[in-house]
């Protein structure tokens, strides 16, 4: 077991550095449905679509896990005037934090890939996109912006997906722009020809990048090193990190070689996007102070934790900590803040899996509450516990309430194995939050009647259902409270 709570430090650190991202954005489109029956027109399978769901990717894949790292990211990306490139807009605009912008040129398609998914089979994945560089108005847009803010910013990301924003020689001015402001450059590679990179920091290559760039085997430790230092020697790099999938990564630099074993991983679930992952704890962590090594160090285990979600995954800087600490990463994952809330619910939906929403104070836990808890997670798959801050609890039991404070009564909440994500609200009702999460199963008490339920009409109207949990009697918070004072 890999002992790394020296990194713990560091991950308090991500949120007070700036990163600058450039590079290639592209839409992810899923379709989820079931197969039932082969097409009689062809020896197809025919997708009944149930749901869809859009979500940024490439380069703003990176943007989104720099902002779950807490950094304060900017972004500069190129979609075309088009109904995905407008979507990618809406969906940067959406990560609060984070300076962006996304320039539009008219001819240009906005990337989209779209997968066809039937349960949890992938069956057909159809690209719409263009190659094209840039024209000379909307380069040299790019090119001013990035001139004017990498001076305020630590590092600098080079995402290439090889989608046209960063060829024509692009890439190699964002670089030399940014290294006379004194900004470190990471760039995230495609294509064989790595010349266009020259002067970057830092390239984080795969293994397949690798031997694709330098035409070298990479079998082995050593000669991923000999790859390693001919990519610096002919570029002009400063340092080549490698990532190896389960085996880790190794970084090369003058300095010498680190290899850097994986960190425990219980189950890979998916490798989508790790490599996004990885490029955004470097820089939050070079951002925030970190040496390189160490900074490739965190990143590994950066990694180590997104294989281990379903889909196309952003790591947060809470589950990074327990990681380190040898923590649950599932319990560490369970209470997050509403603005993060969404991701983990959209990942549940992407997989079929039924979402459950109940909600409450929640002060002094006790025995009526787990069993509520209890009957409404044998009624859906994931259980979502809305949960009132602190402000909200007083106004609606009083000036005495809560008795426990809103992170210790998410905390209680959190260790039940019936609850999967713990969101807490400032509203005196969930229907914001009920309304953002779309949960397919909405659950109350029986003490309620059906018309009292808040978000009832929203949930059925949406195709969901409405449970009231049966009450189990004798049991009260507001009660517990007076025999105590008595």
């Amino acid at each position: 077991m890999v002992n790394n709570t020296d990194l713990v430090p560091i991950v308090d650190r991500l949120n007070t550095g700036r990163v600058l991202c450039i590079g290639d954005v592209m839409l992810d489109h899923y379709v989820y449905g079931q197969v039932e029956r082969v097409s009689p027109e062809a020896p197809i399978p025919v997708l009944c679509i149930e749901r869809e769901m859009k979500t940024l990717g490439g380069a703003g894949n990176v943007l989104r896990n720099l902002r779950a790292l807490g950094a304060a990211p900017s972004f500069i990306s190129v979609v075309g005037n088009d109904e995905a490139g407008r979507e990618i807009g809406r969906l940067v605009e959406a990560q609060d934090g984070a300076e962006a912008h996304v320039l539009v040129q008219f001819q240009r398609t906005t990337t989209v890939k779209t997968r066809y998914i039937a349960g949890n089979q992938q069956l057909l994945r159809a690209d719409r996109e263009s190659s094209i560089p840039l024209d000379p108005h909307i380069r040299e847009d790019l090119l001013r912006l990035a001139r004017e803010l990498v001076a305020d910013h630590a590092v600098v990301i080079v995402s290439d997906y090889a989608k046209g924003v960063l060829t024509e020689g692009v890439a190699l001015e964002i670089i030399r722009a940014a290294r006379e402001a004194g900004a470190y450059v990471i760039v995230d590679p495609k294509g064989g020809d790595h010349i266009r990179y020259r002067g970057a920091h830092l390239l984080k290559p795969n293994r397949r990048e690798l031997a694709h760039a330098t035409g070298m085997p990479v079998a082995t430790d050593l000669e991923i090193v000999e790859a390693a230092r001919a990519l610096i020697e002919r570029c002009g790099f400063d340092a080549v990190l490698a990532s190896l999938g389960a085996e880790g990564s190794v970084l090369v630099s003058a300095d010498g070689t680190v290899h850097i074993q994986r960190t425990e991983v219980h189950e890979v679930y998916d490798v989508s996007g790790a490599g996004d992952t990885v490029v955004a704890t470097v820089a939050a962590a070079l951002a925030g102070g970190s040496n390189l090594a160490d900074a490739a160090r965190l990143a590994n285990v950066a990694a180590g934790v997104v294989v281990s979600k379903i889909g196309t995954a952003i790591v947060y800087a809470r589950e990074l900590t327990a990681a380190l600490n040898g923590r649950n990463l599932h319990a560490a994952d369970k209470v997050v803040p509403r603005s993060h809330a969404l991701d983990p619910v959209a990942r549940w939906r992407r997989h079929g899996l039924k979402i459950g929403f109940t909600n409450g104070c929640f002060d002094l836990l006790h025995p009526g509450h787990v069993a509520l808890l209890g009957q409404a997670k044998e009624a859906c798959d994931r259980l979502v516990v809305g949960l009132n801050n602190d402000a909200s609890t007083a106004r609606l039991k009083g000036p005495r309430r809560p008795i426990q404070s809103e992170s210790e009564r998410a905390a209680v909440l959190a260790s039940l194995s019936a609850v999967d994500l713990v969101v807490i609200f400032e509203e005196d009702t969930p229907m914001e939050l009920i309304q953002e999460i779309r949960p397919q199963l909405l659950v109350k008490g029986d003490d309620y009647r059906l018309e009292e339920v808040v978000g009832a009409e929203f949930v059925r109207n949406s195709g969901g259902e409405v449970l009231l949990a049966k009450i189990v009697p004798g049991y009260s918070t507001t009660a517990t409270i007076a025999r105590l004072a008595s």
